[in-house]
């Protein structure tokens, strides 16, 4: 039964703070403690977790505990082990969490599991809702944004790797885990001989480490067979299992079946997709080259804001997705989101978010894109299309590099269009360079209205790539901390699991900025931080 914890507000005789010695007490004062008592745990939000629990039966352990001992495993990057020792013996987490006497709650390690399940159940069962967490760090980020007069206008986006709890592994290794677990979901009286000796230890050497480069296609044909016929007795025993899915799904991507033998043999490399399965593990993981350095996993993409003026910053928006799908469609679904919840500007991007689409759609929710590259290489056998006079609302050409006005201008199915008189263009020292096609009566020159806005948006970036590049550049810094925390490789498998704690991890970081800025960590940039850490309310 859900029940909201408010036992915090209400002072107790026992309280260790009224027999604290003043000196260890004003110590405890200045610790980041009660910073997070009053802006982390205090704040939260308990009401929608109520979905989590029954309406009958005994109170749950409170949820703005378990939550704030969640925020605090990710700032300390603490296993669970550690971190239920400092609940059980560090008063300075007590006094976080709102527990004034050391020893006064007792936390089971399965209470704290069995929160994450339900969490991470709801958000796999709800994918339209899966806002559990993602509310809680909107709502710290407004009180942080309004505590410390942080300005959420001007922002930055990039997108990082990363991998869930799964191993980097060939298209052998695969098959090999797939058919394990295929055969131990068989009833050991219906395996047969041959997949009887699949789960034994010899079986897996010869296979994994015992064979030769050119035995490869081979052994990986003998594990696709072997998935088949494993298949086939789950099929009878298990129909519809998640088992009997994962090995067709397996086949299907990586192998097909030999006309005149009806056996299985691998696809070749270059045809199996880049969302075919990664880890029999983790069905949700998909796989993207970029450069030459292969990564399986997933994608997650973070926005911060930039404002010199802000004291520090703070991340503002996170979204995980599969990893091969590209940045441009990433920021395009996710504008929307960030405009609503931050009001933001203008977004600061490198060449990889470029495209009509992010554009359009910045337009349409008011922000504006500033760019520090772009993709594609610049045209360079024709004249600029910004050396031509054209109307920034309109897109009628009103003059030529040449200085020549056209005798007439439209535009027309996606292309601006202008012509000329022969001897004007004959006459013209662009002519080699210009767009412009010699037509029986005159001279014309077609523009694309693409080619026209990104040439608009190359001369932009280029006036102002000192300043973009500047205020896009730390964000990299940002997706470094918070690897350094445990992101580059989670303890967790699948897209709801790895989007929960990536939350968990986002808005540790934004807390941890925020004591930092309170305990006086940062150089004060405006009168709303004094130097003393002590921070001037901006609210009234």
């Amino acid at each position: 039964m859900f029940k909201p914890n408010n036992n915090h507000n209400q002072q107790t005789l026992s309280d260790s703070t009224q027999w604290m010695d003043k000196r260890i007490r004003e110590k405890l004062e200045k610790s980041w403690a009660p910073i997070f008592y009053e802006h982390v745990f205090s704040k939260i939000d308990e009401e929608p977790f109520a979905v989590l629990y029954g309406t009958t039966g005994k109170p749950n352990f409170p949820v703005n505990i378990l939550l704030s001992l969640e925020y605090i495993k990710h700032m300390k990057d603490s296993s669970d082990l550690e971190l239920l020792d400092s609940f059980y013996f560090d008063y300075l987490v007590n006094y976080a969490v709102g527990i004034k006497t050391l020893g006064e709650m007792n936390l089971a390690e399965r209470t704290l599991y069995y929160f994450r399940e339900r969490v991470y159940r709801y958000c796999l069962e709800n994918p339209e809702q899966e806002r559990l967490l993602f509310d809680q760090f909107i709502n710290l980020l407004h009180h942080f944004a309004q505590l410390a007069g942080i300005s959420l206008e001007e922002q930055r986006t990039d997108t990082t790797y990363f991998m869930s709890n799964i191993k980097k592994a060939g298209r052998i290794s695969l098959a090999y885990d797939v058919l394990t677990k295929a055969v131990k979901a068989i009833p050991e009286s219906q395996r047969t001989d041959a997949l009887i000796k699949v789960l034994e230890p010899n079986f897996k050497t010869d296979v994994l480490y015992r064979a030769k480069a050119q035995e490869a296609d081979s052994k990986l044909a003998l594990l696709l067979n072997l998935c088949q016929e494993a298949l086939s007795v789950l099929e009878k025993q298990r129909p519809g299992s998640d088992e009997v899915r994962l090995v067709r799904r397996f086949l299907d991507e990586q192998a097909t079946t030999n006309e005149e033998s009806g056996k299985w043999v691998p696809k070749p490399k270059q045809e199996i997709s880049s969302t075919s399965l990664q880890s029999a593990y983790d069905e949700d993981a998909t796989y993207r080259k970029k450069g030459n350095v292969g990564h399986s996993g997933y994608t997650l993409e973070l926005s911060e804001t930039c404002d010199k003026n802000n004291p520090f910053q703070l991340i503002t928006d996170y979204d995980v997705n599969p990893n091969n799908i590209s940045d441009v469609e990433i920021l395009e679904g996710r504008l929307e989101t960030i405009k609503e919840n931050t009001g933001c500007t203008d977004m600061y991007v490198d060449g990889g978010f470029h495209s009509e689409g992010v554009h359009q759609t910045a337009k349409e929710k008011e922000i504006e894109i500033h760019l520090t590259n772009m993709s594609g290489t610049e045209p360079t056998k024709k004249l600029p299309v910004s050396e031509f006079d054209i109307d920034e609302t309109t897109n009628v050409i009103n003059k030529c590099p040449g200085g020549y006005i056209p005798t007439r201008a439209g535009v027309r199915k996606g292309q601006t269009s202008a012509h000329f008189p022969h001897e004007a263009c004959d006459n013209c020292e662009y002519n080699n360079q210009c767009y412009s096609k010699k037509q029986s009566k005159d001279c014309v020159v077609r523009i694309t209205l693409k080619a026209v806005n990104v040439s608009r948006e190359r001369d932009k970036m280029k006036a102002n790539r000192k300043e973009n590049t500047s205020k896009r550049a730390a964000i990299e810094g940002t997706n470094s901390a918070l690897k350094r925390t445990g992101l580059d490789k989670l303890d967790v498998r699948g897209k709801a699991k790895s989007t929960v704690v990536c939350g968990l991890k986002v808005t540790a970081q934004n807390i941890k900025r925020v004591i930092k800025c309170l305990q006086g960590g940062y150089k004060p940039k405006n009168s709303k931080i004094p130097s003393d850490g002590i921070p001037v309310p901006v609210f009234s």
